[in-house]
Parts: C-alpha cells; sequence; structure tokens
C-alpha cells in the first residue's frame, strides 16, 4: 500500500487528522502485512510526538457527544455509529438538555470537547465519566482525552483491520 491510499484509508482514525497517519507512513512505522495493533502503535507514536498544539486540535476537532453535529447528522460515520452504539441518537429531551449543558460546561472549562471511547458504554456510563471528569484539572483532562483519543483510534483500527487486530 503506497502512501496516499494508506492516507485514504486510515487517515480518520484519528478524528479529522490525517497528518497522524502521514507522519506514520513516512517515519517508516507501517509495513504490510498491515495488523491493528501496528499500525495503532505508529500513529499513536505521531500523536504522542506532535506538538502541544497539533494534539489540541485532535481533541478539538472531536464532535460533542450527543451534540449539533449529531442532531444535525453532519458527524463522520465513525462517530455516528460509536454514539449510536450508546443510544445517544435515541436520548429523552431532558438527557438531551444534561448532554448539551455538559457538553458547554465542560468546553468552555478545557477549551475542547469531552472525549470518551463510548464503545461498550451506556449513556448512564457516559455520563458518570462526564461528571466525575469535570471536576479534573486541566492538564489531568489533557492527558485523560488524549488517551480516550488513542482508545478511539485503536477501535476503528481493529474495526478496519479485524483479521490483523
Amino acid at each position: 500500500m503506497d502512501r496516499a491510499e494508506f492516507v485514504v484509508r486510515f487517515g480518520g482514525v484519528f478524528e479529522h487528522s490525517p497528518f497522524i497517519a502521514e507522519r506514520a507512513f513516512d517515519a517508516g512505522f507501517i509495513a504490510e502485512p498491515l495488523s491493528a495493533v501496528d499500525v495503532h502503535d505508529g500513529m499513536a507514536a505521531m500523536f504522542r510526538t506532535a506538538s502541544a498544539d497539533e494534539r489540541l486540535g485532535v481533541l478539538r476537532a472531536h464532535p460533542d457527544l450527543a451534540g449539533k453535529l449529531a442532531i444535525a447528522g453532519d458527524l463522520t460515520e465513525d462517530s455516528r455509529n460509536e454514539q449510536a452504539g450508546a443510544g445517544l441518537d435515541r436520548l429523552s429531551p431532558d438527557e438531551y438538555q444534561h448532554f448539551v449543558t455538559l457538553n458547554a460546561a465542560y468546553t468552555e472549562k478545557f477549551g475542547f470537547p469531552f472525549i470518551v471511547a463510548v464503545k461498550g458504554l451506556s449513556k448512564d456510563d457516559i455520563l458518570a465519566a462526564f461528571e466525575k471528569r469535570i471536576d479534573n484539572s486541566r492538564e489531568q483532562e489533557l492527558d485523560t482525552a488524549c488517551l480516550q483519543v488513542e482508545k478511539i483510534a485503536r477501535l476503528r483500527l481493529e474495526s478496519l483491520l479485524p483479521e490483523n487486530s
């Protein structure tokens, strides 16, 4: 697989941040046969060595959970499927308002949206994590959000490369 093909196939694994895939390929981290573990290791290494501003940009590329993009149908296919799998597309009006309120408070406090790997979580699990993490310091939350971004990327890669996970 050449660089262009790799970036087309895996450039969205880190939400709207194809530079991660480009750098992993350019650094020689990508070799066939591709496996989810190896591709993730290479891409995560590039995410970790990105500048603070670049990592913040990756965090800010993530949509709010159950937010305006979800309502408008403007999520990436991966984000839409992940949020639907957690039931975030079936919130009651009160639940939706609770998410909107938490999203706004979180983003105001930290400067990026709340990020959690929702696969396998229920809306109640997500709300509990939201309510717990909003009390973190900005440094704690940057670290946690970056770990969650890497987890989301791993889950996406396992879906794209299930035979070689």
